[in-house]
């Protein structure tokens, strides 16, 4: 007799039927085949207790499941996934738009109020399950499938946009490899009498003219499509093929990749800002940076939009952080990784806005310099000619305009302005303020390729630091795009059972078609309403599901069960009461207010008039209002939808085409019969782990007696996502993935 034959029999005597949302609760401590990521079968007996299945040896078979190299893999992996581009161009802008330093406070105290314990009770939900967001919500409840439907949905219209930034970045960094670099100066026109710069960079700035121009030949409107720009078009070949390659073998590859995707950008956030802080004027930026504006923190808006940076720097609702936390071994402390993740991304935030402003100080620098010596030209002329030379302190050297200090000409301009009261705005002369400058709020693509590249300029050694700068950007994005895109085939390949070399290929060959949309002339205004409209709302619609699928539906006493049963310990009652009702209710609020001011602002774009060269405020055309407001519904459509068919049956929440499988604990027995065919009999016919497809949690499980091959014995339902767990003395079968 097999020296594991106690267990055997005691189980062989129970016959008990539990609850699908019992599934994870009541799973014994000999269950180890949840908690580890390799198994096999060893017959020992146990200290006290006998368990079938241990992990390690020779003998053994992996799961199917990938599983992460290292925990510093799958730290980098969530880090490169949540630190992304909106930590360098948005989360700097805030704080100069929201009170400065001031703008921190109100980001802290939401980042522990929504941040963390939505970040924590995903990666919880993940690793627990062990599936996308499709399969751990369908365990969930069924009724609530459609939230994993509608996050894959989310996922594939962020890529789609996402990746074609990527492609800016690739073309701005092919184009670094120059001296002086190609935006430095404007181009000139010459013709048989003259030679004169190009009248629309003139009117503007040579960083604005080659990023409207040169980089994207933007069009006058949305309506104006124009045709494809061939230079974007292939840096978006380029951006899907990176994306490809590294995702087309999961979290094998990616993994790899991210090793150098996450770390390269902290190497050059530092570098830039040892160098930034040796420029002059650097300093100016920071402390106008950390200047705190204490009574800005009282506005509504400002809390609005700190809980919205930090619901989207930390990726919630996408899936990405679900898809990577599930293939973690169960036992893996989630909680500190939550903890971990959301203060790296914080610190990189406030690491990125140190490197902008101190870049922008020193820009500004610059500009007030050319500003004194403009004014200071202007002011010689207008001597004796509305300007008396009394009103010109006598230490001021005007002989030599271009050497006047920015203390003398502001020095000189106030008494200029205190004397001539009336006449002073004839004068047309500039204060040249650097907080002035410095209050010119930039953010998103305007400070990346125009604000950051118009100060890389100035830098000695440019190119090298415009190469940094651009392979910076290609890393983020695709720390990024990779969450996004496991976020999507992750839940697909486990509810689908598909290839994920296919998918991976067929995923990226459809984006790249339907992003050829982003790469023609007008294809700026279609990122810009693609970014406005396609996530915002679903998101928050899609993480109060969440929140409310795991606290009230599941039920938070169960879910603190699972979690101490998987972390060893019962996590911090300050989650208890997070989860059940503190943040449900700071995201229907932060919903209500973003759905207000969704609706009370008109649908909108900034287009680039090509005469005027200026930007200018213009509204969606009928079309474009259509496809904003398809783009909101389409994303949430599958919630009602997957709801509406299962609350009426016509997908029957327990059977499906989808194979399931029967396991005996800790090894699989059978893949389960589809509806209709002989369920009993083949439980008994064994099934090696290269045949029977990954699990899905199930409604119902039941342990039952062994005697019963015959078709009056108690047979398990084998639904879509049933489980039938046999107990039977027969020899032992090579165990699976779980």
């Amino acid at each position: 007799m097999p020296k594991n034959s106690k267990a055997v029999k005691r189980e062989l005597d129970e016959d008990v039927t539990e609850s699908h949302k019992d599934l994870l609760s009541n799973e014994d401590a000999c269950d180890d085949s949840f908690k580890k990521t390799s198994l096999i079968v060893n017959n020992h007996e146990g200290d006290g207790k006998e368990c079938d299945v241990e992990e390690g040896g020779s003998d053994g078979e992996e799961e199917e499941r990938p599983a992460w190299n290292s925990k510093l893999q799958y730290i980098l992996a969530q880090v490169g996934f949540s630190v992304g581009l909106g930590n360098v161009w948005r989360f700097p802008y805030l704080c100069q738009k929201n009170g400065g330093g001031a703008y921190l406070v109100p980001y802290l105290i939401l980042l522990i109020l929504i941040g963390i314990p939505l970040f924590f009770l995903e990666l919880a939900v993940g690793q627990r399950i062990r599936r996308g967001s499709i399969g751990v919500w369908n365990y969930i409840s069924p009724r609530l499938g459609g939230i994993g439907f509608a996050s894959c949905v989310v996922c594939f219209f962020v890529a789609l946009y996402y990746n074609v930034i990527i492609s800016w970045s690739l073309f701005y960094f092919s184009q670094s490899f120059q001296q002086p670099l190609p935006w430095h100066e404007c181009p000139l026109v010459k013709n048989k009498t003259n030679t004169y710069v190009v009248p629309e960079c003139e009117k503007s700035s040579a960083t604005t003219y080659y990023w409207y121009r040169e980089a994207l030949n933007i069009s006058d409107s949305i309506s104006e499509g124009g045709g494809l720009n061939w230079k974007m078009t292939v840096c978006l070949l380029a951006a899907w093929s990176m994306v490809c390659l590294a995702m087309i073998k999961g979290i094998q590859s990616s993994g790899k990749v991210m090793y150098f995707s996450s770390l390269f950008p902290y190497v050059v956030l530092i570098c830039f800002l040892v160098r930034a802080l040796l420029l002059e004027g650097s300093m100016d930026g920071i402390r106008h940076m950390f200047t705190p504006k204490l009574e800005i923190m009282l506005e509504p808006k400002v809390w609005r939009e700190a809980a919205t940076q930090v619901f989207f720097a930390l990726g919630l609702g996408f899936g990405g952080v679900i898809a990577f936390s599930s293939y973690n071994k169960r036992d893996n402390n989630c909680h500190f990784d939550a903890v971990l993740v959301s203060f790296i991304n914080f610190f990189t935030s406030v690491l990125a806005t140190l490197v902008v402003f101190a870049v922008l100080g020193f820009k500004a620098n610059i500009m007030i310099i050319k500003c004194v010596n403009l004014n200071s030209k202007k002011i010689v002329s207008l001597l004796g000619n509305g300007i008396e030379e009394s009103l010109i302190p006598h230490h001021i050297n005007l002989t030599l305009p271009a050497q006047v200090s920015k203390e003398d000409y502001l020095e000189m301009f106030n008494v200029i302005k205190m004397v001539k009261e009336d006449d002073f705005p004839k004068l047309g002369l500039e204060d040249c303020s650097i907080e002035a400058e410095l209050n010119k709020a930039v953010q998103g693509t305007g400070l990346a390729f125009i604000a950051f590249t118009e100060a890389m300029t100035h830098f000695p050694a440019s190119p090298f630091w415009s190469v940094m700068f651009f392979l910076m950007l290609v890393n983020l994005g695709l720390g990024s795009m990779f969450g996004t895109i496991e976020g999507i085939l992750t839940p697909l390949i486990d509810t689908f059972k598909v290839r994920k070399e296919f998918l991976t290929v067929g995923c990226c060959v459809l984006a790249f078609s339907i992003g050829l949309l982003f790469v023609q002339r007008s294809g700026n205004y279609f990122v810009a309403m693609f970014d406005d409209y396609s996530a915002t709302l679903p998101l928050l619609i899609v993480v109060v599901l969440e929140n409310v699928a795991v606290a009230w539906v599941y039920g938070i006493d169960k879910f603190f069960e699972d979690l101490k049963d998987m972390l060893g310990f019962t996590p911090y009652r300050f989650y208890y009461y997070m989860w059940k009702y503190i943040t449900p209710i700071l995201l229907l609020v932060l919903l209500g207010s973003s759905f207000v001011q969704l609706a009370m602002t008109p649908p909108s774009y900034s287009a680039w008039i090509q005469e005027e060269a200026k930007e200018q405020s213009m509204i969606f055309p009928p079309w474009g209002i259509v496809v904003c407001i398809s783009l909101v519904v389409m994303a949430i459509m599958p919630v009602p939808v997957v709801f509406g068919l299962r609350y009426f049956n016509i997908i029957d929440e327990n059977t499906s085409g989808l194979s399931t499988v029967s396991y005996k604990k800790g090894r699989i027995i059978k893949e389960s019969a589809r509806p209709g065919e002989d369920d009993d009999a083949s439980l008994i016919q064994g099934k090696s782990p290269s045949e029977a497809p990954s699990p899905m949690p199930g409604n119902s499980i039941y342990r039952k007696q062994s005697n019963g091959g015959g078709p009056d014995a108690d047979t398990a339902p084998n639904g879509r996502y049933g489980i039938g767990y046999l107990m039977a003395d027969m020899p032992d079968i090579p165990e699976s993935d779980l």
